[in-house]
């Protein structure tokens, strides 16, 4: 994660030098990148009697796993019907029962393992700002219906009792979905999976990574050398060189986020059920409160590394823009970091070469889906059954004149702002 301005302590936790270690002579699986899918994936390998090391660029933390917004939703970008018709019956019907649990998966592993982490399950809202806003979360309230999900259409008086918030027409909310402090969740996974048997090594990045018979070796920049006949590249966003053209794969953003002061107690109408919130625009906002009280807002951001709060003061403009009553409160923390998306907005999983596995693309969806996946990918990697995936593996495929991805992405970014402001 990178960050302007140092994130308190409220955010960061210290690392355990327990944590660190290095699992010595060949072993059954080797992860790189400590995030959730890496982590998740480590516990539930190591508690399937596998040997496992984890291999972690920065620290715990340092990428997108540290960066996001703490929603856990259920589903996918994509509402069932499409699911279904983009993959059939039974791969669709799969992928659907697999989404909507994520959710359950997370907090019913917090309550299980007694994870330390701040959370609240009241439910995530999909704020509409326009009618064809308003007929998109009609079309997902009755498609997560027929499935038995626990959804709700709000109307305007509904939506503004919910957020406290100015502008909105009506939404969508699944109760099914909540927040966690999403820096704490992925420190506890460590924790569990180190104690699960999984060994870590932070601050030290994987090189390269070559074919040695029946086994992988992979190089670290420190000269350490793992063997293992698999290995689960969970870089996502982050991801480089490692593998040929999975970077080229991907279409990466920067999250930009502020964090008030805690606020008074006269702001208690201030999501004051504890939803979390993503609003309907292009460009849209997400945002929710901490568990000591602060109103957390995030969004795009620019492309380039920030190096001036000026960079932030989009995110204070539209926190004014729907609760223009927080003019007086004071931003405390602003942060920013790497996420990654797909072209087609679904989660891609990827097997190049035998025992060579990756998941990328979260799409909003990152800690439920890649926490749940993690369990799908241990178990495949233990018994090599492709029933334990929900989504089919496919070829890594590079996006057309991916150099200029950066250019493009900020053209769309600078488009879509335009015409967000015509809607008000």
């Amino acid at each position: 994660m990178q960050s302007a301005i140092p994130v308190s302590s409220v955010w960061r936790r210290p690392v355990s030098p327990l944590l660190c270690r290095c699992e010595e002579g060949d072993l059954d699986l080797v992860v790189i990148g400590a995030g959730y899918q890496g982590l998740s994936t480590a516990l539930h390998a190591a508690r399937a009697g596998l040997s496992v090391q984890v291999i972690e660029a920065g620290g715990i933390g340092d990428g997108a796993s540290g960066v996001n917004g703490g929603q856990v939703i259920p589903g996918l970008k994509q509402d069932p019907e499409t699911l279904l018709a983009l993959f059939g019956e039974e791969t669709g019907r799969r992928l659907i029962e697999f989404s909507a649990g994520t959710a359950d998966l997370v907090f019913d592993l917090i309550a299980r393992e007694g994870l330390d982490v701040e959370h609240t399950r009241s439910g995530w809202i999909q704020a509409a700002h326009t009618e064809t806003a308003m007929q998109a979360a009609a079309q997902r309230n009755r498609q997560w219906r027929a499935q038995g999900a626990d959804v709700a259409l709000l109307n305007s008086a509904e939506i503004a009792l919910l957020t406290g918030a100015e502008g909105y027409r009506g939404g969508f909310l699944d109760r099914r979905a909540g927040v966690v402090n999403p820096l704490a969740l992925v420190h506890e996974l460590a924790r569990v999976a180190t104690e699960a048997g999984a060994a870590l090594v932070l601050n030290d990045a994987a090189m390269s990574l070559q074919r040695d018979g029946a086994f992988w070796q992979i190089t670290t920049q420190s000269g350490r050398s793992f063997r293992a006949p698999k290995v689960l590249v969970a870089t996502n966003a982050y991801s480089e060189g490692l593998v040929p053209n999975l970077a080229q794969s991907l279409i990466w953003l920067h999250s930009f986020q502020i964090a008030t002061q805690p606020l008074p107690p006269d702001f208690d109408f201030v999501l004051p059920s504890g939803q979390a919130v993503s609003d309907s625009r292009r460009i849209l906002v997400y945002y929710r409160r901490s568990a000591d009280g602060r109103l957390v807002l995030g969004g795009r951001g620019p492309m380039r590394v920030s190096q001036s709060t000026d960079d932030w003061l989009h995110l204070e403009r539209a926190m004014l823009r729907l609760f223009p009553m927080l003019g007086s409160v004071r931003i405390e923390q602003r942060w920013f970091g790497r996420v990654a998306m797909t072209p087609d907005h679904l989660p891609h999983l990827h097997e190049p070469h035998p025992g060579l596995l990756m998941a990328v693309g979260c799409q909003g969806r990152g800690i439920g889906l890649m926490v749940a996946l993690g369990r799908a990918l241990a178990r495949y990697l233990a018994e090599g059954s492709r029933e334990a995936l929900p989504l089919p593996i496919t070829p890594v495929v590079p996006i057309p004149l991916h150099r200029f991805r950066r250019l493009g992405v900020a053209a769309h970014l600078a488009w879509y702002r335009l015409l967000d402001g015509l809607e008000r």
